[in-house]
């Protein structure tokens, strides 16, 4: 995201590998769709009108019960048990005293 903030889709390619970015013209096109533009667009909408900062307050002041429903959700999805399997396999991403 650093590097999409920092210099857009243009700078972004210049970083990654080229069966990234071949995955990303090739794939990219099929998941964002004009139902994905139209739902993006919502957010925003729900951003500039204020909902969201409204809806994010609310959401403090009871504690964040759905907040905290939806963190645990994602960390019990199974592509957390998978990408936890994968990296342990990857050398690279432990550090010498972790190793």
């Amino acid at each position: 995201m650093d590097l999409f903030y920092e210099g857009g889709i243009s700078k972004m390619h210049d970083f990654i590998s080229e069966t990234a970015k071949y995955g990303a013209v090739v794939s990219g096109p099929r998941v964002i769709t004009e139902e994905t533009r139209a739902r993006m667009r919502e957010v925003l909408k729900d951003i500039q009108s204020g909902a969201f900062a409204r809806d994010w307050i609310l959401e403090n002041q009871a504690g964040k019960p759905r907040y905290s429903a939806m963190l645990n959700a994602d960390r019990q999805h199974p592509i957390e048990k998978t990408g936890a399997a994968l990296r342990a396999r990857m050398a690279w991403l432990k550090s010498p005293t972790n190793a």
